[in-house]
């Protein structure tokens, strides 16, 4: 894997690790806002790109498209996000004590959720080959017929490794972010070493940053409502927006 062989982590970096559907697309909007606290909201980069432009995946956005041709280049910290498993992490994303934060969520709104986008990408991208039914897609997800490998062994490589490394890898469930994300939010700078002084919270940074990364805001903006943007060919940014609910 070109990921495994060529990319050379840093210490300040910060990874954020999931399984698809799981959260990533808000996580990368969080995470992007809490590192960069110097952007002021009205013109806040997160109101004209979407945030897998923000936080790239590894092995998508750079491995594989190349939008991102030297990552060496790019300025500390750099944030990314990828679904590879814990097990097969490029060995200095290890070494290095990089930050990593894991999101996972119900595997029933997971599998549901990705149904749907599949089905998006599937029609966009073989219009000629019948669309997977829900009954087929369900058997390959029981199986962890997945690029990524099977949810559990996914989510428990993740699990594991924060109960070890508890400082450095921090574990997140989807429902208790939708359900508390204040606290959640607060939780997570101080993971990622970007904590919020008594002056922001008094400012109401905290709340910005929720209005900024809600579902509702983000799913309305032009880049990733309407704009032809794509993360891959034929991919646009509106696929990964569509309940963002528990209970799908």
């Amino acid at each position: 894997m070109a990921v495994q062989q060529h990319f050379k982590a840093r210490s300040t970096n910060i990874l954020l690790a999931s399984t698809p559907k799981s959260g990533t697309t808000w996580m990368n909007a969080l995470i992007f806002s809490i590192v960069n606290p110097l952007y002021d909201f009205s013109t806040h980069p997160l109101l004209t790109h979407n945030s897998h432009e923000c936080v790239p995946m590894l092995e998508i956005s750079i491995y594989k498209t190349s939008q991102i041709a030297n990552p060496d280049v790019l300025p500390s910290p750099r944030l990314f996000s990828t679904h590879i498993p814990y097990s097969s992490l490029p060995k200095s994303t290890i070494d290095s004590n990089c930050r990593i934060v894991y999101i996972c969520r119900n595997p029933k709104d997971v599998f549901v959720s990705f149904w749907h986008f599949a089905d998006v990408i599937q029609i966009k991208l073989n219009k000629d080959q019948p669309v997977i039914s829900l009954e087929e897609t369900f058997q390959m997800f029981c199986k962890g017929a997945s690029p990524w490998g099977p949810y559990w062994d996914h989510v428990l490589g993740y699990w594991k490794a924060s109960l070890e490394w508890p400082k450095r890898i921090l574990f997140l469930k989807y429902e208790v972010l939708r359900s508390n994300t204040s606290v959640c939010l607060k939780k997570l700078a101080q993971h990622l070493e970007y904590p919020f002084s008594l002056e922001e919270e008094k400012q109401g940074v905290v709340e910005k940053i929720l209005e900024l990364c809600s579902f509702e805001n983000l799913s309305n903006l032009e880049v990733n409502k309407s704009s032809d943007k794509e993360l891959v060919p034929g991919v646009k940014f509106s696929a990964f927006f569509r309940k963002g609910q528990v209970g799908d």
